[in-house]
């Protein structure tokens, strides 16, 4: 079994945030990078496979600037066999992901795609599924859990009253929730060997795909900041407040 995972450089969680004074976009000067959460619980997902005797190879795939090679070496040091880098220095929107994602798999041939359920940049929650419906292939969404079963695959998935378990025919697609598994810590001689590992370098010219933006970035603005509590001395002063200073009940 082939399992092919899709990553996405994003700036580190640890990180705040900050804006630039034109309002025009996140400012990423001396801004440390990383994979994306999600991605790297895939990513760990697929290893864990391999390991198990269950996958033959996983590659992992990005799409994204030259930096991007940063995480792709981080995913091949974590336990990945090889990697494709997507070349393009573009904003790159959910749709256009998923089609040269569609291009990859239809390359590769996977018998199971692998992504974060979503990118904490964005969060949009959309290429996984925009990934099945372009490819055709049944998918299984936010899973905590899964179970490979020869042909057939059995995601366990959070829902909102309580687990829902799905069984799919691979090839399939499966995006990974926060409950799926705990990433583990690459170690100094895998970073090493993830060096000489090789990496595939393709632009979205040589996919035949279009990423021109079909969405315009306004304005960018950070939270407004939160207010210190205050205490009442009763509840009929309490939906006072709440009725005529925040004007949340009526």
């Amino acid at each position: 079994m082939k399992v092919l995972v899709a990553v996405k450089r994003v700036i580190d969680y640890n990180v705040k945030i900050r804006v630039k004074p034109d309002h025009s976009d996140v400012d990423l000067t001396n801004v440390k990078m990383a994979m994306n959460p999600f991605c790297e619980i895939a990513v760990e997902e697929a290893v864990r496979l391999k390991e198990k005797g269950v996958a033959t190879e996983v590659v992992v795939v990005t799409i994204g600037p030259k930096a991007a090679q940063e995480q792709l070496r981080t995913a091949l040091a974590l336990g990945a066999d090889r990697a494709i880098h997507v070349q393009t220095d573009e904003r790159v929107e959910s749709l256009a992901v998923a089609k040269l994602l569609a291009k990859v798999v239809e390359e590769e041939q996977p018998s199971l795609v692998r992504l974060g359920k979503q990118a904490i940049d964005t969060d949009n929650n959309q290429t996984g599924q925009l990934l099945a419906a372009l490819t055709g292939l049944a998918q299984g969404t936010v899973a905590s859990e899964v179970v490979v079963d020869g042909d057939t695959l059995q995601v366990t998935r959070e829902i909102d009253g309580g687990l829902q378990t799905l069984e799919l025919s691979l090839p399939a697609i499966v995006t990974a929730d926060l409950r799926l598994n705990e990433p583990r810590y690459a170690k100094l001689p895998d970073i090493m060997k993830a060096k000489k590992k090789p990496m595939d370098v393709k632009t979205p010219e040589d996919l035949g795909v279009e990423t021109a933006s079909r969405v315009s970035l306004v304005k960018v603005e950070s939270p407004a900041e939160r207010k210190g509590g205050i205490k009442v001395g009763s509840v009929d002063e309490l939906v006072d407040k709440l009725k005529n200073e925040a004007k949340v009940i009526s």
